[in-house]
């Protein structure tokens, strides 16, 4: 099956107001719940690998490669996008091996650095075809301007968009990157808004804090793409450690590694069906 472009799942969801669910993937295991997950729902997915993913696997290729194989055999669309790459040489890594989108996080800069180094980015990922997602300030959890009490402003974010040229926009509207809680208090008027002014779809960073009510919620104010990741590592981390404690004399990963990949799986697949409104 060829690897579907994430153009050809966020733009139609973002056109029929509905979410779609980007979930990050740490290690094989999670890419194969992911798409397990997807495929159990039926519905298309997509594939986040990050820069410190790929910092831990040392480099981007080894789990870019499998997660791009998994993508191409899905029975269901399924794309594969670089999730907060702060270098440029990943974008252009990302891009080389196929990635058919990009995030590229220059939210540390000032508003005109950042400005002038995501547009270059755009410049390159488009000769590509590749989408860019970019973030104005950084989301909260990182130490970074959007801390819980800040948001994004709609004018300030239509201006970036604009300067920029970037496809999606990751705004602040009150959740926080690695919540372990899911009660994150969403401003659903200014996502409205954010939505009204911008043009293109917006995302939602640190949704792992965000309870089911609430998601289907921003998704109904105007959120198109939503970011989880936490959320899932912990339902993953909890299977393996009920397993080992189960049965601590275990050597062999695939008897705990495999229950949490099929927990990840079952999650994926309830929460891909909120974000679509079924």
């Amino acid at each position: 099956m060829p690897l579907t472009s994430t153009d050809a799942i966020v733009g139609p969801a973002y056109a029929g107001a509905s979410g779609v669910g980007a979930f990050n993937v740490v290690q094989i295991e999670h890419a194969e719940a992911i798409v397990a997950g997807a495929e159990q729902a039926g519905l298309p997915v997509i594939l986040q690998i990050s820069e410190n993913t790929a910092r831990y696997h040392g480099a981007l290729a080894p789990i870019g490669l499998a997660s791009l194989a998994l993508a191409r055999a899905a029975a269901v669309p399924v794309a594969v996008h670089l999730d907060h790459a702060e270098t440029v040489a990943l974008v252009h890594e990302a891009v080389e091996l196929g990635f058919t989108s990009v995030m590229f996080d220059a939210s540390r800069l000032s508003y005109a650095a950042n400005v002038a180094a995501t547009r270059e980015v755009t410049e390159h990922c488009h000769r590509a075809d590749v989408r860019v997602e970019a973030e104005l300030g950084e989301v909260g959890g990182k130490d970074g301007a959007h801390a819980p009490d800040v948001r994004t402003d709609p004018a300030e974010a239509r201006a970036f968009a604009e300067a920029t040229a970037v496809d999606a926009l990751a705004v602040a509207v009150g959740s926080s990157h690695a919540m372990a809680t899911r009660d994150a208090g969403l401003d659903f008027g200014l996502i409205a808004r954010l939505r009204d002014s911008l043009g293109i779809p917006l995302v939602l960073h640190g949704s792992s804090g965000v309870d089911d009510a609430n998601l289907a919620k921003a998704v109904a104010a105007g959120m198109t793409k939503i970011n989880i990741s936490t959320h899932l590592n912990r339902l993953f981390t909890r299977a393996v450690r009920e397993r080992l404690l189960a049965g601590p004399d275990a050597t062999d990963p695939r008897t705990y590694l495999g229950p949490a990949r099929d927990a990840v799986a079952s999650e994926v697949a309830r929460l891909l069906t909120i974000l679509a409104g079924r």
